[in-house]
């Protein structure tokens, strides 16, 4: 019986040798792709009954970068994945991952690419080094050319010595990291990170988002979800996603940008009263505390200054109102508070 581990996944053949097994309004009609592209996708949409998990979805990924989705959770990154490896068949739409028309060649995309599931879910009871030839013999990899990519990869990921733990010893981080090393051991093209991050440590992250780093400066193309503003913003790209809708997407630096001028910081004392005040003006669309300031978003499309419509309209206190650089947590907020 095939396996489902947190580095990678494998399926019967029975499911991927069934001829024609998707309905013709699921079927992938050819589409353009730019010789650049990793992932393509026209319309993609996945419905469960009434429920619509993933929503008219219009993606274009480029190769050799880091592109991530962030959302909440029921934001449909999850669905949408699953959907872009071929384990889950679309509703509608177009998809084209490296080239393939998906799912119909995805037999021929699974060799090329690596998965990363939210859970941990290799053997506990083997060791780091028998999870490794275990998932080997899985991809197909000849003997020889399995045994130099576990030893690569073991000193590449710092786990030489612990290539004979059980994996049910391992921490969070060491964990994370032998899924990576499995998830790469048959050095895919492309790699699927879903919310990879969620059980480790801020220092084992940020190691992490290293090696994923390491990964594209070898060419490699990297989907990660996260609900991680801080992960979002190491993106090169990201798509902003809520209730399977796609709100926004572009370069973190570009979509602050948009919001240069809106965000205003008030310090001083009664921040809690002034917040309150702060929401009830109809030029306000958010208000949240952040230590000693409160952070105000306000609505686009008024002529006057964003700080002084705010000293205009708050009554006179102890606080100083200022303009703010936007953060990425002030684009998903614009995004996803109901309006744009």
């Amino acid at each position: 019986m095939p396996v489902t581990g947190h580095g990678w996944f494998t399926w019967p053949n029975s499911i991927w040798n069934r001829a024609n097994p998707y309905p013709p309004e699921c079927r992938s009609r050819s589409t353009s792709v730019t010789i650049d592209s990793a992932i393509s996708t026209r319309g993609l949409s996945k419905h469960f009954g009434k429920l619509k998990a993933v929503n008219d979805i219009e993606l274009e990924i480029p190769s050799g970068q880091i592109y991530g989705f962030l959302g909440p959770n029921g934001s449909g990154k999850t669905t949408l994945i699953r959907m872009l490896c071929g384990l889950l068949t679309p509703t509608a739409g177009d998809v084209q991952v490296l080239g393939l028309n998906i799912p119909e060649q995805a037999e021929a995309l699974r060799s090329r690419i690596g998965y990363m599931t939210q859970k941990f879910a290799l053997y506990d009871d083997l060791t780091v080094r028998e999870n490794m030839r275990f998932m080997a013999s899985i991809y197909g990899l000849p003997r020889r050319e399995a045994n130099q990519r576990i030893e690569h990869l073991l000193d590449r990921y710092n786990m030489g010595a612990m290539r004979d733990r059980r994996a049910a010893a391992m921490s969070g981080g060491q964990r994370q990291r032998l899924a990576l090393a499995v998830a790469t051991l048959h050095s895919p093209d492309l790699l699927f990170l879903d919310e990879p991050t969620s059980a480790v440590d801020p220092e084992n992250r940020r190691d992490f988002w290293e090696s994923l780093f390491d990964l594209v400066d070898e060419g490699k193309t990297i989907l990660v979800s996260t609900h991680y503003m801080d992960e979002a913003e190491r993106c090169h790209r990201l798509a902003i996603l809520e209730t399977g809708e796609l709100r926004k997407s572009g370069k973190p630096d570009q979509l602050m940008r948009e919001l240069e001028g809106l965000v205003v910081e008030i310090e001083g004392s009664d921040l809690r009263q002034i917040k309150n005040q702060a929401l009830s003006l109809p030029q306000v669309r958010s208000a949240a505390q952040q230590g000693l300031r409160l952070r105000v978003l306000m609505r686009g499309g008024d002529s006057q200054d964003p700080a002084q419509l705010l000293r205009s309209a708050l009554p006179p206190g102890d606080y100083e109102i200022k303009t703010a650089r936007p953060s990425l947590e002030d684009v998903f907020v614009a995004c996803t508070a109901g309006d744009e």
